[in-house]
């Protein structure tokens, strides 16, 4: 006969293997999810644009944001984190980004909504790289699992533009 020991082993191994196994058809069953989240991001005004007293640019806008994320949620879905970045080329690098605001959501009915704010970031540039430099604001998002593998996308809105001068 086996003792005490052996049997609650073999029974916890076998409810452990059972676990992961359903943890795994949960993660694999988000691949068959339709995801089609929508954004829109306006400048509504820049509130200034200066050169700092050691040369850096600074920016500060005010933004409309407009995103529904809510197809980014299913069963599986803990939380999602989203942010606005702005995005440009300098020749330094071939891609900067500054974050501009975040936000977690970690409810489906909170994932559509329109937001009026100024960059919750500052927009620093190292340097004097930013008068009348072409960017792009870009969503990006990241899907916490209960289970599984995160992942990671994005929304690019290009066409935006900084003034020439300092304001």
């Amino acid at each position: 006969m086996h003792s005490f020991g052996y049997r609650a082993n073999a029974l916890l191994t076998f409810a452990v293997t059972i676990l992961a196994f359903i943890c795994a058809i949960a993660s694999f069953s988000d691949n068959f999810s339709n995801q089609t989240p929508s954004a829109q991001i306006q400048i509504l005004n820049i509130n200034w644009f200066q050169k700092q007293p050691h040369g850096n640019d600074e920016v500060s806008l005010t933004l409309n944001i407009t995103a529904d994320l809510q197809s980014l949620f299913t069963w599986n879905t803990k939380q999602v984190f989203a942010f606005v970045a702005a995005e440009y080329k300098t020749s330094q690098n071939s891609l900067n980004q500054v974050s501009l605001w975040d936000a977690i959501i970690g409810e489906k009915e909170h994932a559509k909504f329109w937001i009026q704010i100024s960059n919750k970031y500052r927009f620093i540039d190292q340097g004097h790289n930013l008068r009348g430099k072409d960017f792009n604001l870009t969503l990006h998002w990241h899907v916490m699992p209960k289970t599984g593998k995160m992942f990671a996308d994005k929304i690019v809105m290009s066409g935006y533009r900084l003034p020439d001068a300092y304001r």
